[in-house]
């Protein structure tokens, strides 16, 4: 056992790379199912345990490929940066650098964009491209569009194909919106002021806006004098407020809205309702990294909502839903419009529990438990058509028992979570806990 709970249990990381075909299924896969099921998170090969943080751990990303509901291959692999490559005596990573923290790793997010695969990653690194399966290619910059760094978390926008992205830098003094094209490319930026460096993880779009989220969580050097790796931290005092820019605008059109302290790693969505104001549902902690450096365990986080009048004035707020929960998904083709059904994982300080599923027109949320000896990771909805309706398809994700220390990966109809999982595939190994999950149809 480590004096770090950030690598201990199903936090430790796996040791190497690991390929397997034959996979045991237990129930019956969909056959409307084909694609890649990818997810990412820190695997770090030399950690300090005195000082590592969760969220710097080199990356591993992790893949099911099925086809017409039949699995071909569970695959891990590095995402490969400057240390893996020296550990394993790799060949260095090719691609365009942008001063890349980490040595230019990335384990935070990984999506399929303009038929290629990006592992991403914040703070100003550079996405890094993989193959198909999963092997790392180089570092990209969009074929020379990128201006700087990029972000974990685009939006896509399901009307356009386009990539909204906020990007921040601790090296630079302002964020910037991009626009990732469907063709890969960027073809718009603008640079929006903001003081004290602060922390931005995600951001949201509307049909008319999109939302920069400004709280409390800054660079903050005296983190790094007491010896500790990640260098942000909560400042009290400091306002925090969300920011409209317009999808036309500039840096002078943004509205800015107060909202009380607090910070959020993760929007669930937000829509713009009858009167023109921009709703949004978001997972709000009360604080992050006030008292701990090692990770986001700063009391519980619960689903609220947050109504921003595009003319100003205080963001109006109120509670959806009190669990503790983290990784908020919805059905992505409604990402920017109005949505009724949202999903996450049960999550407090450093344990991940059952699944949620939110009814935000009902204000009523069910919960998935098997229990305190398996927890359930960021679920994925995939619709059962590309017509299907809201919540009719199914939620894919990562599950790891406790008991037998074992990883295997279930689907459940999202119309029916009670009725536990219809399939379920079992892994080699364990995944451990990490970020992001996404669904890449073939």
């Amino acid at each position: 056992m480590t004096e770090n709970p950030y690598l201990s249990g199903n936090f430790a990381p796996v040791e190497g790379e690991l390929t397997a075909a034959d996979l045991t299924v237990t129930g019956e896969i969909p056959r409307e199912l084909t694609g890649r099921l990818l997810r990412i998170g820190p695997n770090p090969i030399a950690p300090d345990p005195k000082n590592y943080h969760w969220f710097t751990g080199n990356g591993m990303v992790h893949g099911l490929k099925l086809e017409e509901g039949r699995p071909l291959w569970y695959r891990r692999r590095f995402v490969r940066d400057d240390a893996v490559t020296e550990k394993f005596g790799w060949p260095q990573v090719p691609g365009p650098v942008n001063g890349e923290l980490g040595g230019g790793g990335a384990n935070t997010n990984v999506i399929g964009h303009a038929g290629r695969t990006f592992a991403i990653v914040e703070a100003g690194n550079l996405p890094v491209e993989l193959s198909d399966d999963l092997e790392t290619v180089a570092r990209s910059d969009f074929d020379g569009t990128l201006p700087g760094g990029f972000t974990a978390h685009p939006k896509k926008n399901p009307k356009t194909g386009e990539l909204h992205a906020l990007t921040y830098s601790p090296f630079e003094e302002h964020v910037r919106m991009v626009v990732v094209g469907a063709d890969g490319r960027v073809g718009r930026s603008v640079d929006v002021a903001v003081d004290d460096r602060p922390m931005i993880h995600d951001c949201a779009i509307t049909e008319n806006y999109f939302v920069i989220l400004d709280l409390p969580v800054v660079l903050d050097g005296s983190v790094i004098e007491r010896g500790f790796t990640f260098p942000y931290a909560w400042q009290e005092g400091r306002a925090a407020r969300v920011g409209l820019l317009p999808h036309e605008g500039t840096a002078d059109d943004v509205v800015w809205c107060e909202v009380d302290p607090c910070f959020v790693f993760h929007p669930m969505n937000a829509y713009e309702d009858s009167d023109g104001r921009v709703v949004m549902d978001v997972v709000r902690h009360p604080k992050m990294f006030a008292s701990d450096f090692l990770g986001p365990n700063e009391g519980d986080s619960t689903l609220d909502r947050w109504v921003i009048d595009p003319s100003g004035g205080p963001v109006k707020e109120s509670r959806l839903d009190d669990h503790g929960q983290e990784f908020p998904r919805i059905d992505e083709r409604l990402v920017g419009s109005r949505h009724r059904y949202g999903y996450g994982t049960a999550f407090g300080g450093t344990s991940l529990g059952g699944l949620l599923k939110h009814d935000v027109e009902k204000v009523t949320t069910e919960a998935y438990d098997e229990g305190d000896g398996r927890s359930f990771m960021e679920p994925v909805f995939v619709p059962r058509t590309e017509t299907a309706d809201e919540d009719d398809g199914w939620l894919l994700t990562f599950r790891y028992d406790r008991a037998t220390d074992s990883g295997d990966i279930v689907i459940m109809a999202a119309q029916d979570l009670k009725a536990g999982p219809i399939a379920t595939i079992a892994l080699p190994e364990r995944v451990p806990f990490g970020f992001h999950s996404n669904w890449v149809p073939a």
